[in-house]
């Protein structure tokens, strides 16, 4: 069902293409040494530079997830396990969360936080790629990502995997920054994006780079409505988008089709 997708007008659709300093292998080795270097201040950046928008962000994902009490969630690249946490809040003490990442400083924030909550015993963090998954077919009852789809080596095989493990009639989830179509708010937003985003991270972190990367790797990351079409053509059923926030951010739906 998940094998074959139609041509693009844009390999940035399918790979998420950014330019990569010469000294890294490849975009994965690239965005693992990032993450694996603000892993430490990546959650309390996360809500001073989107002005505690994050939160809410998503809250509104995973309610678009059709996620139920008792059910069973996955969260690919779950980075400190906030997106894992919200599922948790859902799905209660009956449900399961799987939270999976391949940065493993990463990951152990993600323990930390969530030893700090009663949701302890439901989420399992588990190290893996987002472009092979290691989980069975129609395995859970929903998967998220949250602002990781614009970081993976290949955007289609990442979406045709999570689409994989979640059962028919389940939905697949993207939280992601994208493009602000208002006027003046556009042009507001990629001054702050590119300009005094770099420097607020940079003093938060004390690195050159990290939050170098984000604008880049935003241009370079399709528009909202081509994701979308993304999710139609690898086969999910009812693909939407909701713009968050003026357009800052994007939650992809789709559903995954019955027999």
């Amino acid at each position: 069902m998940w094998g074959n997708v139609a041509p693009f007008s844009s390999k940035k659709v399918v790979a998420g293409m950014v330019d990569i300093p010469q000294q890294y292998k490849s975009k994965e080795e690239y965005v693992h040494h990032i993450f694996s270097s603000i892993a430490h201040r990546y959650d309390l950046l996360n809500t001073a530079l989107s002005f505690n928008r994050d939160k809410y962000w998503r809250r509104f994902a995973v309610e678009k997830s059709g996620l139920q009490a008792g059910g069973t969630g996955l969260d690919v690249c779950c980075g400190t396990g906030m997106l894992a946490l919200e599922q948790a809040r859902v799905v209660g003490p009956a449900g399961k969360v799987v939270g999976l990442d391949f940065c493993e400083n990463m990951l152990a924030v993600a323990r930390q936080n969530i030893a700090r909550t009663p949701y302890r015993n439901n989420i399992e963090l588990v190290q893996g790629n987002a472009v092979d998954l290691p989980f069975a077919d129609n395995t859970f009852d929903c998967a998220t990502i949250g602002f990781a789809l614009r970081n993976v080596p290949d955007i289609a095989q990442t979406i045709r995997e999570m689409a994989r493990v979640v059962k028919p009639g389940g939905k697949v989830v993207s939280l992601e920054l994208s493009k602000p179509s208002w006027p003046v708010f556009k042009q507001l937003y990629y001054l702050y994006f590119d300009y005094i985003l770099p420097v607020l991270g940079r003093i938060g972190v004390g690195l050159d780079g990290p939050y170098s990367y984000l604008p880049r790797s935003l241009k370079s990351f399709p528009h909202q409505s081509e994701i979308r079409d993304l999710f139609a053509r690898l086969g999910l059923q009812d693909a939407c988008y909701f713009e968050l926030t003026g357009g800052i951010v994007s939650v992809h739906v789709g559903t995954v089709p019955t027999p």
